[in-house]
C-alpha cells in the first residue's frame, strides 16, 4: 500500500463502481486469486477515456480480461481493443469472458509472448495501457512507443512496486532487485523522453500516464533502443 490505508478506503467508497456484468468477472477473478487492476485504477481508467475517446485501445497484458472489458465498455462505441496475454491457463478463461460480454467482435486477443507480438504489429493505437510482467516494460518501450499515435496515451500500471520502488535496490529483496532497476529505468525513460509529457501518479500500485506530444512522432528518441 502506496497511500493511507484510511484515505485509500475513504476514495473507494466514493466509487460508483461499474456494470453488474464487471462486477461479477472481477469477483470471479479475486475468487481465483487472479490480480486485477485495483478500484482507483479502474476509476482513473474510466475518466482517461471519457476525455480521450480512443478509437483503437492497446492492452498488454490481458489476463482474464477484465481490464480489457472494462475499457470497452467505458471507452466509444466504435472503439476497438488489441489485448495481448501469454499465460496459457488464462486465454480460454479471456475468451469465454469476451463471448460471455457480447464482445468478440470489439476485442482482439492476441496470443504469445508480447515482446514478439509488438515487434510485428503496426498501425497506430490512440490508447495503450501497459499491465504486464513489470520488468519487461522498460523492454516493451520502443515498440510502444512506435505504436503510440501522435497525442495518444500511454497508461502504466504497478510502476511503484508497494512503495518499494524509492528504497536503495539493496533494501529489496535479492529475486525483486532486477524488477526494481528496470522499472527505475522505465520511469526515468518515460519523464525524460522529449516525446512524452508524464506524470507519476500515487494510485493503486503506482500509475504513469503519459502523452505524446503532437509534431513529435518522427522526433530523435532518448527511449532505449
Amino acid at each position: 500500500m502506496i497511500t493511507d490505508e484510511r484515505m485509500s478506503a475513504f476514495i473507494d467508497s466514493l466509487d460508483i463502481g461499474n456494470t453488474p456484468f464487471l462486477d461479477r468477472i472481477e469477483s470471479e477473478a479475486r475468487q481465483a486469486e487472479i490480480p486485477i487492476i485495483r478500484a482507483q485504477v479502474q476509476s482513473l481508467l474510466r475518466l482517461l477515456l471519457a476525455l480521450k475517446k480512443p478509437a483503437s485501445i492497446l492492452e498488454v497484458g490481458c489476463a482474464t480480461g477484465f481490464s480489457a472489458l472494462l475499457m470497452s465498455e467505458y471507452a466509444p462505441a466504435d472503439c476497438h481493443i488489441t489485448t495481448i496475454e501469454k499465460y496459457e491457463k488464462r486465454i480460454p478463461v479471456a475468451r469465454e469472458n469476451f463471448r460471455r460480454a457480447g464482445r468478440e467482435d470489439k476485442i482482439t486477443l492476441l496470443e504469445g509472448d508480447a515482446a514478439e507480438i509488438l515487434r510485428e504489429l503496426d498501425g497506430a493505437f490512440d490508447f495503450i495501457f501497459m499491465d504486464a510482467a513489470k520488468g519487461q516494460y522498460i523492454h516493451f518501450l520502443p515498440d510502444v512507443m512506435r505504436l503510440l499515435a501522435e497525442g495518444g496515451v500511454l497508461v502504466s500500471d504497478n510502476v511503484l512496486q508497494d512503495g518499494d520502488i524509492l528504497e536503495s535496490r539493496f533494501a529489496v529483496t535479492r529475486r525483486n532487485r532486477t524488477i526494481h532497476g528496470r522499472m527505475r529505468e522505465y520511469l526515468y525513460e518515460l519523464k525524460h523522453c522529449p516525446e512524452l509529457e508524464t506524470v507519476v501518479l500515487p494510485v493503486g500500485d503506482g500509475v504513469t500516464i503519459s502523452v505524446r506530444k503532437s509534431g513529435e512522432k518522427d522526433a530523435d528518441r532518448s527511449v532505449v533502443q
